[in-house]
């Protein structure tokens, strides 16, 4: 377990370190690119075959600044899984700025012997052209195989799960750029699982 965290911290790391080369790319005077996306549910399971990965609610890629997408689902479910109620996600560009939302109720999710519930699960993403964007997110009554389980609220709140992972609050911010997962689940050869993620950002 203890090489599974110190391999996400590192991804984390890198991940960061290419976010800010992308973000000083931009030569003085070049057009802002804004983008962004938010999906209620995607997860990636693992099999025999391959690995399959299904989307609820997501909104796709914003086009450009004056662009705004939104899905949305009454209820979701990923066979054998999850489910999941009022399923939404909406992401918005203005010409400095960009904002995305996703969020669903009643979250059950089983996987590998694991069971982890939610009243609601909600995150957003802005990102500000003067780079004082966010990323927050919101979970209510969180469980583990029914167990009330303690968000902190702090970035990247790691919790063991048999097998895997659980990360809480997962974030990735960086000047122009503000990217967060609500629940991000990590089973090793099993699945990988996000809950909630909404992505922003200006380039």
């Amino acid at each position: 377990m203890r090489h599974m965290v110190h391999r996400y911290r590192r991804i984390l790391v890198v991940l960061s370190a290419l976010s800010a080369g992308l973000i000083a790319w931009p030569s003085v005077g070049a057009a802002q690119a804004v983008t962004g996306h938010a999906t209620a549910v995607r997860a990636t399971t693992i099999g025999l075959f391959g690995s399959t990965t299904t989307e609820l609610a997501g909104t796709g890629t914003l086009s450009g600044s004056t662009d705004a997408r939104e899905a949305s689902q009454i209820t979701g479910q990923v066979p054998s899984l999850l489910t999941g109620e009022t399923l939404h996600a909406t992401t918005i560009g203005w010409p400095d700025q960009a904002a995305s939302e996703a969020s669903l109720a009643r979250l059950a999710l089983s996987v590998a012997g694991t069971g982890i519930g939610a009243d609601s699960v909600l995150a957003r993403a802005v990102a500000v052209s003067d780079g004082t964007g966010y990323a927050v997110s919101n979970i209510d009554n969180l469980t583990i195989n029914g167990v009330p389980v303690a968000v902190s609220g702090e970035p990247n709140q790691i919790l063991s799960v048999p097998g895997g992972l659980l990360v809480i609050n997962e974030q990735q911010t960086s000047g122009n750029l503000s990217v967060v997962n609500a629940l991000h689940v990590i089973l090793d050869g099993v699945a990988d699982v996000v809950i909630g993620s909404a992505t922003a950002a200006i380039q």
